[in-house]
């Protein structure tokens, strides 16, 4: 299991990186970093399962380990969608947390995330594209 960890400063309240993360049409444009027409399905809710796909159905699912709003959101990642069907997987501790600093002038945004050597290259790829979005986002939709 590989640890990857990201940060950024963010020029606005953590109320609002926040809902840029999780609300569903922001969420919809930071995560074209990864997949264009990513969205998700389920409440963030801990303990209930979140369903991330991309246009065609495919993508994973997560259990939601914590959530504190405004501050921190966990996943644990339990395993894939193939045409609408979960398949679980044997990932371990592969987690995603997103953690919310506030600071003087808005927010630290820090990303942890644990996982199979085989998805490192594409985090360290996509991730910093994606808080770029996230940042430009929260600091212009004040």
């Amino acid at each position: 299991m590989q640890k990857i960890f990201f940060e950024i400063q963010i020029d606005a309240p953590t109320e609002k990186v926040w809902d840029v993360l999780w609300s569903d049409i922001t969420y919809r444009q930071w995560t074209t970093a990864f997949t264009e027409g990513s969205f998700y399905q389920g409440t963030f809710e801990e303990g209930s399962i979140m369903k991330f796909f991309d246009p065609k159905n495919n993508g994973m699912y997560s259990r939601v380990e914590k959530n504190i709003p405004h501050k921190e959101l966990k996943l644990l990642h339990l395993g894939e969608i193939y045409d609408g069907v979960e398949t679980p997987q044997d990932w371990g501790e592969a987690t995603e947390a997103y953690i919310l600093e506030e600071t003087e002038t808005g927010t630290i945004l820090k990303i942890e995330i644990q996982t199979p050597e085989e998805f490192k290259t594409f985090f360290e790829e996509k991730f910093p594209i994606a808080l770029g979005i996230v940042k430009n986002l929260s600091e212009n939709q004040l």
